[in-house]
């Protein structure tokens, strides 16, 4: 199985991303997937997440209402809009595939993990 994450970059405050997963390996649209970061000498958290059918999402508190995860099984790819950024928001973020077709919050929910793409915001 593998996760390509793209769409990262170097954007102001206020500005939007829409990174991308594609899922590659597996039959991408009977399991859930996820969003997380990692911030420079912090743990890695949960950003968002879906459930296989895209029914039922979960988003963490810091970009409720700002952040969009969505998924097109028929692509095979998982994608977070990330709109009024802020400088919190600057860390590594990867895509991960969960084990079952309903999301989990942890990191062990998910067996397998893209290569991270790193998102800026400046002030």
């Amino acid at each position: 199985v593998q996760l390509q994450a793209s769409g990262g970059g170097l954007v102001q405050a206020g500005d939007s991303l829409r990174l991308s997963c594609a899922a590659s390996g597996r039959t991408f649209r009977f399991y859930a997937m996820g969003w997380f970061r990692q911030a420079p000498g912090k743990e890695r958290e949960i950003v968002a997440a879906i459930n296989w059918s895209g029914g039922r999402t979960y988003y963490a508190d810091s970009v409720k209402g700002r952040f969009t995860i969505s998924r097109d099984n028929a692509r095979n790819t998982v994608y977070l809009q990330m709109n009024s950024l802020k400088p919190e928001d600057t860390a590594v973020y990867y895509c991960a595939g969960g084990r079952q077709d309903s999301y989990g919050l942890g990191s062990h929910d998910y067996a397998y993990w893209g290569q991270g793409t790193q998102v800026t915001v400046s002030s």
